[in-house]
């Protein structure tokens, strides 16, 4: 059995970002682990999903590359292109996991995590377990569509599925979903020629509010007003799905608020979210009494296993979500410096990770609205 100080799960960005600090900061006795190859995930968008956050090469400015999970490094000056796609963002990851020479251990795949005497399990499908003293959870959530959101969503063809939106038949769709990735589905298409309607949970989708966690940023906005010109896309708000039936080749969707319904030929298409990877390691956290997040402590770390710590989009404190590239990055520093200290390490060197944006402790002013 292998046995390590720091096994990180998962190679997206959020374990690369982690990996990265962890090896300049000079653990040694680490690995990261993922079930397929590095930055996987973003093999799976869609040929047509961009990143919403723009990239520029801005380091010597004083400022990361809005994208970059790394100091020093950018996916602008990596890539050439702003928004990347998914492809070429896990070209970035793969490059930086090269760059740097980071201990990664692909297509290996965790069956299960046991805890006990202060130490991790990692049990390996077809393969040997792996212990650790400190385990860094970073798998993240695209691979985990949520397929069970009402009765009969599993009649829908979930967002994440789709390798190209011109691979899907029919005329006329019915997204359910207003966020990002729902009005991402009904741009592209809409850009085919396709009438959309996008049903979204939200009262007053075109609320004005500064967190982008919780509504649409300017670059979606952008395109989808593009796209409404044309008269194809249709927004209907506070739309709660309770039901989809199949019935005489029609799908029938019931709204739970009025009791209304919508039909069409064609399958719905499922944008609400995901149930991330956490369900693996679900008992080893305590949970918010709505059951939607893991209750962390100052140092994103469980409340309820000691030295089991969470990195990347899952990470959430009360109010404040931090499920952007940028947004959670911050919070590398938390991690490594609880961990380090624990080592017996000189945390100090972490400090200048502060000015790169990396690290962030204070989340007291976080949650402020802009006043203009």
């Amino acid at each position: 059995m292998e046995k390590f100080d720091v096994v990180i799960v998962g190679a997206g960005p959020s374990g690369i970002g982690m990996c990265s600090m962890l090896k300049d900061f000079g653990v040694e006795s680490m690995t990261v682990i993922d079930k397929g190859k590095v930055g996987e995930t973003f093999d799976k968008w869609p040929e047509e999903m961009r990143f919403i956050t723009p990239s520029f090469t801005t380091n010597f400015w004083g400022h990361m590359d809005l994208n970059s999970i790394a100091v020093g490094t950018s996916p602008a000056f990596t890539l050439e292109t702003e928004h990347p796609t998914g492809k070429e963002y896990a070209k970035y990851l793969r490059t930086l996991a090269e760059h740097f020479e980071l201990p990664i251990k692909e297509n290996t795949e965790v069956e299960n995590v046991e805890y006990s005497n202060n130490h991790f399990t990692i049990n390996i499908k077809n393969g040997s377990p792996i212990k650790s003293t400190y385990l860094i959870w970073a798998a993240g959530e695209y691979q985990y569509p949520d397929l069970n959101a009402f009765s009969g969503s599993q009649l829908c063809m979930h967002n994440s599925t789709v390798k190209t939106w011109k691979e899907i038949k029919g005329d006329d769709f019915y997204v359910i979903g207003g966020n990002e990735s729902g009005i991402d589905a009904a741009i592209n298409l809409s850009r085919m020629g396709k009438k959309v309607t996008v049903l979204d949970e939200k009262e007053n989708p075109d609320a004005k509010i500064t967190d982008p966690s919780e509504t649409l940023t300017p670059y979606t906005v952008d395109r989808l007003m593009d796209e409404i010109a044309y008269d194809r896309i249709t927004l209907v708000a506070d739309t709660k799905v309770d039901e989809i039936k199949f019935e005489n080749d029609n799908y029938i969707i019931t709204n739970e608020r009025d009791d209304s319904t919508y039909t069409t030929k064609s399958k719905p298409i499922l944008a609400t979210g995901f149930v991330s990877s956490l369900s693996m390691v679900k008992d080893l956290f305590d949970w918010h009494e709505s059951d939607s997040y893991a209750l962390l402590n100052e140092h994103d770390e469980s409340r309820k296993t000691p030295g089991l710590f969470l990195v990347g989009p899952q990470v959430r404190h009360e109010d404040l979500i931090l499920c952007f590239i940028y947004k959670y990055r911050q919070r590398f520093g938390v991690v490594a410096n609880a961990i380090g200290d624990r080592l017996g390490m000189d945390t100090s060197f972490l400090d200048q990770y502060r000015e790169e944006g990396l690290y962030k402790d204070d989340l007291g002013a976080c949650g402020e609205e802009c006043p203009c």
